[in-house]
């Protein structure tokens, strides 16, 4: 039986893949972090149309589950949840940073390379990589973590800032996971720190007892 994984991530833009057993079907990707709900499911769609393939023909749900910012980040990782459930796929989180990894030390196994992402307020998400292992996964050394750019030492590795994770190496990843008996991330957000944007605790008093007059 084929190994399909629909994979999902908008850890940073919004980025959709169909992989079957380890090639790449269908890709959408835009670096926009803007529109990660408006278009989110379209591309979905889209990707399973292109690459030939039915919701209840899909496996399994790789799932980006950051590092990223709290909004668009819960976009990604609740169409993948609700996919998966309603598909009866089994679901794979996975840290997004080890997709864009992957892409650039595939051709390269054995370099160090230093990943970061826009974490916002003038931060970055880093994580440090030594190579690939035997089964062609990431070795993550260090991170993810939050720095300020520039407060990591990246000597003698190589480097990217990403705008985007490719949901295709992220499906690929899993794929390699899969099949050499890896373990995935539990279900819960890499958010690194709390939201921009946190929920009120209710009325001040005042206006409180000005609604009971």
């Amino acid at each position: 039986m084929s190994c399909v994984i629909l994979a999902v991530d908008t850890s940073a833009g919004t980025s959709i893949a169909v992989v079957v057993d380890g090639v790449v079907k269908a890709h959408r990707s835009t670096p926009d972090t803007m529109r990660h709900a408006e278009i989110v499911g379209s591309y979905i769609n889209e990707t399973l149309t292109e690459a030939g393939i039915t919701a209840s023909e899909v496996s399994h749900v790789a799932a980006g589950m950051g590092p990223g910012p709290f909004t668009g980040l819960r976009v990604g990782i609740a169409a993948a949840d609700a996919f998966a459930f309603g598909a009866g796929a089994i679901l794979l989180p996975m840290n997004s940073h080890d997709a864009i990894a992957l892409e650039h030390l595939d051709g390269d196994r054995g370099n160090n390379l230093v990943v970061t992402t826009d974490a916002r307020r003038k931060e970055e998400y880093v994580s440090f990589y030594n190579g690939l292992d035997d089964d062609g996964c990431p070795v993550r050394n260090y991170g993810p973590a939050i720095q300020k750019p520039g407060e990591f030492d990246a000597a003698e590795s190589g480097y990217v800032r990403a705008e985007e994770v490719s949901a295709a190496w992220l499906g690929v990843l899993a794929q390699r996971m899969l099949g050499a008996g890896r373990e995935f991330l539990p279900f819960e957000a890499l958010y690194l720190r709390s939201p921009d944007v946190t929920m009120s605790n209710g009325p001040k008093r005042v206006v409180q007892e000005g609604r009971t007059k």
